[in-house]
């Protein structure tokens, strides 16, 4: 147990398409999230920018360029880049800093102004990038690569694309309750069956779109907190940011082959599942302790997946949970009130962050009409390329 630190301050800007500067955006969600804290952007001694992959400075150095927009004022700066888990480092670095005593009160920053259409890796010819080499050489885009975990699953498990389609109408209708989201329109499972398709068995209603949008966090020492007022804030217990372990069986892009098992039995968890089990373990809780999740849908399929990664279900199941509503507000173990990222789309190094913002809304209470009732723990998970992975675990 490494010790709890504070969220005293959430704050986001509303997802969608502005066709503005990510710094708007950024700075929006900062000092939304220093109001909702009640702390002067002076009294903050640090601030992490979770990055922004961009052609020029600003994406690149996110602390700075935030702690700039906010107005020089000396506080520390990090930066950091870990693709999709780019905003849950950004919260282990400031976790980090207020557990060694580098800093009791820290700021931590994502946004983005995305592209439209699917990500796709920088120009040039870099034979040496994995990224760039499943484009050119697979052709494996980001919705072909959810196409075939999809169809992954169809042949192991016997899903079905009417399966896929629980998952956005669950999610759908959250995002609808959920201010912040870009979609906040109902769907009918026959709604997801008439779009168009994308990567069989994947529809566009399957597949998470690309968005600008942001999120802060403010976090402090428990001692902090205590000064500040907040005698039972929403607390971090654990974050985890584990790699994979050797061999793997299953493939992840950006890679494109398996490592061999011929000589070394494989681990007994997959990628993801080992990322929750070190949450688990560093928190002490366990899936029976939890009172919601916020998973990374990037499509429907993978939602299912993370029931199992994070260990709501056996592998297999988790079809069955969403049929049964198990996942869905008012259900047993609600996954995504936030509306996911089928409701938000992507907005790579803020939606770490936004997903712990869900989780200290739903902690204090106020989450308004997608409130999970008596919630107490959460846990939030996302995978990105290059072995980078994340979860975090809240509590109150």
């Amino acid at each position: 147990m490494t010790g709890d630190v504070a969220v005293l301050g959430a704050g986001m800007h509303p997802w969608g398409k502005w066709g503005r500067s990510f710094v708007e955006y950024g700075t929006a969600a900062a000092r939304a999230a220093l109001a909702d804290a009640g702390i002067d952007w002076r009294q903050v001694r640090s601030v992490v920018g979770a990055d922004t992959m961009r052609c020029g400075y600003p994406g690149y150095v996110a602390g700075a360029t935030f702690a700039q927009a906010l107005g020089w004022q000396g506080a520390r700066v990090t930066s950091v880049y870990a693709a999709c888990a780019s905003g849950a480092q950004a919260i282990n670095t400031a976790r980090s800093q207020i557990l060694a005593g580098m800093a009791d009160v820290v700021l931590v920053v994502g946004a983005d102004s995305a592209p439209k259409g699917f990500f796709a890796p920088a120009g040039g010819d870099r034979p040496d990038d994995p990224d760039w080499l499943r484009f050119r050489v697979l052709g494996a885009t980001n919705p072909a690569y959810f196409g075939l975990y999809a169809r992954r699953r169809m042949a192991l498990y016997g899903d079905t694309p009417e399966d896929f389609a629980l998952v956005k109408v669950k999610n759908a209708a959250a995002g609808a309750l959920n201010r912040n989201a870009r979609y906040r329109k109902t769907v009918s499972a026959e709604d997801v069956a008439a779009s168009a398709v994308v990567a069989d068995p994947l529809r566009l209603l399957d597949i998470c779109a690309t968005s600008d949008g942001a999120a802060a966090l403010v976090l402090t020492s428990m001692d902090f907190a205590r000064r500040h007022g907040a005698a039972d804030p929403v607390r971090i217990r654990a974050v985890s940011t584990v790699t994979p372990t050797y061999p793997k069986a299953v493939l992840d892009l950006p890679d494109i082959a398996t490592d061999s098992a011929a000589t070394v039995e494989p681990f007994p968890h997959s990628f993801r599942a080992s990322i929750a089990l070190a949450a688990y373990e560093e928190a002490g809780i366990g899936p029976d302790d939890l009172s919601l999740a916020e998973v990374y849908d990037l499509s429907t399929a993978l939602e299912l997946e993370w029931y199992e990664d994070i260990g709501l279900c056996r592998a297999g199941e988790g079809a069955k949970l969403v049929r049964e509503g198990a996942t869905a507000l008012g259900g047993r173990i609600p996954v995504n009130v936030s509306g996911g990222l089928a409701s938000f789309g992507e907005a790579v190094p803020a939606q770490a962050i936004a997903q712990v913002c869900e989780l200290t809304w739903q902690l204090r209470g106020a989450a308004g009409e997608r409130q999970v009732t008596g919630a107490r723990a959460g846990i939030t998970a996302n995978q990105g390329l290059f072995g980078h992975g994340s979860a975090v675990v809240a509590v109150r």
